[in-house]
């Protein structure tokens, strides 16, 4: 069972930067960021695929944040600068069983696999 680990969270002022990242038990196909704020669906924020050549954003953060990969410690991150109240959320990280790429983005109903997720506040 793979199993997903975020952690780099935390209460940032706007402006100010984050990273996040999220461990892999074992190597994974694409790996996608959702964010969720209470009372709202899980958000699409970005998506890396495997080898690390394909990277998608969603139009809130594009130019602000930025995913990468290292698959020899199977850890993905997101760089988040230029941060805003709005980006407030809990970040989780997913992915699924089967090979996947980042063309779109997918419903959160389609990943098998979930971190716990990691809180991300800003505020002033």
């Amino acid at each position: 069972q793979l199993q997903l680990v975020e952690s780099g969270g935390g209460l940032v002022q706007p402006g100010g930067s984050l990273r996040l990242s999220c461990a892999a038990s074992g190597f994974t196909t694409a790996i996608n960021w959702f964010r969720q704020v209470p009372g709202k669906e899980r958000e699409a924020v970005s998506c890396i695929s495997s080898s690390g050549g394909i990277t998608k954003y969603a139009d809130s953060v594009k130019g602000r944040f930025t995913i990468s990969r290292d698959n020899a410690k199977n850890t993905v991150y997101l760089q988040m600068n230029s941060l805003k109240p709005e980006d407030t959320a809990v970040y989780y990280c997913a992915t699924r069983r089967i090979y996947s790429s980042c063309r779109s983005f997918l419903s959160p109903d389609e990943y098998d696999y979930w971190g716990q997720g990691t809180q991300v506040t800003v505020s002033s």
